[in-house]
């Protein structure tokens, strides 16, 4: 799924307030950039770099000044083409201006969800939505083992992921789980992370 021209035209109401062609190499000649400015000195914006020709989406970025934040959405098929041209000009993918960085998001719903609301100057939710596909088995062991600790499956599946990008920084977040508890008063909720680790261990053969 990709994002499309109606699709930016939607999230911004119609209101473009600028276009330009677009300068850098890795989506062809044809690249042509359409800019949504509020219009206020920390306005937020929203923009979109497409194919003047084949009207396909390459990229789609909303700047939320009052968050410092920034978004980022990449057509998959590009993206390689985008980090090289970064590399090429000796800037890192991840850096934004004034020393802030991107935010990515793959999810094409996230996006068009977070850049609509930003800009109309609304809330959202600033959590990322990752796309998961899981197989018929494991999505039924997950199932299973969720309802067995009493928790919802996205809640199960959250626990997982936050646990695994913690590992990937060295970061530990629970007890050592080879340790019996030291404690009787451990919470439900400290008792549910134990578990849920475990479970996802045995569910992914994972070294927890």
């Amino acid at each position: 799924m990709s994002i499309t021209l109606k699709d930016f035209m939607e999230c911004i109401n119609y209101r473009v307030t600028e276009g330009s062609d677009y300068l850098w190499n890795s989506f062809g000649p044809n690249a042509y950039q359409l800019d949504s400015w509020q219009g206020a000195t920390h306005g937020n914006t929203v923009n979109v770099v497409f194919d003047k020709n084949t009207q396909v989406v390459y990229e789609m970025q909303a700047w939320d000044y009052t968050r410092r934040a920034t978004y980022r959405w990449i057509n998959p098929d590009y993206i390689d083409a985008v980090k090289a041209e970064y590399k090429q000009r000796n800037i890192s993918f991840e850096e934004s201006v004034d020393d802030e960085r991107f935010i990515d998001i793959e999810s094409v719903t996230d996006m068009l969800q977070k850049s609509k609301a930003i800009a109309e100057g609304k809330e959202y939710d600033t959590r990322i939505i990752v796309d998961l596909d899981f197989t018929d088995d494991e999505l039924f062991n997950m199932m299973k083992m969720a309802h067995e600790m009493d928790m919802s499956l996205n809640k199960f599946v959250e626990y997982i992921l936050e646990d695994a990008i913690k590992r990937a920084k060295n970061v530990a977040t629970a007890p050592n789980l080879s340790k019996p508890a030291k404690s009787l008063s451990m919470t439900k909720n400290a008792i549910r992370k134990r578990e849920a680790r475990l479970a996802a261990s045995r569910a992914f053969g994972g070294g927890y």
